[in-house]
């Protein structure tokens, strides 16, 4: 299989974070791409008609796309230790990761926002509205989910760890810690797995 990859991609770090946790890495070869929303990468794009990233590309040369997708396929071939099989777990479990992955979509667009409109184009108050998405998500995870993410390892940690990440890499002054002590000291331990430490992304 190849994985198309970007180190500080959020949902691709997500997708390392399984492989590695799951014992899979050697099954996946890892593809670079320097893409954007404005110049995507051609040889994404003709394998993702989206041409976003993480997209994984199969044996068969089919893709599959969107890092949840991708997530749920490679735990299913892994032996399927990350997804409560059914349930009210399983749908708690699939709207904490989608909570994550949603702070990672507003943290993303602040992050495009600054790096990628000029100056002069720049709307401050969109950049505030996504953070109040970020902040609130992050509130969320702090009042409600400490409780999922202090037991086994789970595709919400996974998710959380690595959209707590990319805050960190690209929004650090935010300081979103002060308010979330649960959260933060949570964090403190889960960014030190060898899976974290490992694909943490470089700081350009």
């Amino acid at each position: 299989m190849k994985l198309f990859h970007a180190a500080t991609s959020p949902y691709v770090r997500k997708v390392m974070v399984l492989l590695e946790e799951t014992g899979q890495l050697d099954k996946v070869t890892l593809v670079p791409v320097a893409t954007t929303p404005i110049a995507p990468a051609a040889d994404l794009k003709a394998s993702n008609p989206l041409a976003k990233i993480p997209a994984l590309m199969l044996d068969d040369g089919a893709t599959i796309y969107d890092s949840r997708v991708i997530c749920a396929y490679l735990d299913d071939l892994g032996g399927g230790t990350m997804y409560p099989a059914s349930g009210p777990q399983k749908w708690e479990m699939l709207t904490l990761e989608a909570t994550a992955d949603g702070i990672m979509d507003s943290a993303i667009v602040m992050a495009y926002e600054v790096r990628m409109r000029p100056q002069d184009k720049q709307w401050s108050d969109w950049i505030e509205g996504q953070w109040g998405k970020v902040a609130g998500g992050i509130s969320a995870l702090n009042d409600r989910w400490m409780g999922h993410l202090n037991g086994p390892l789970n595709i919400g940690q996974i998710a959380v760890g690595c959209a707590l990440g990319y805050v960190d890499l690209r929004h650090d002054a935010r300081n979103w810690r002060k308010d979330n002590p649960a959260l933060a000291d949570w964090y403190k331990t889960f960014e030190s797995r060898p899976s974290m430490v490992s694909t943490r992304p470089p700081a350009a």
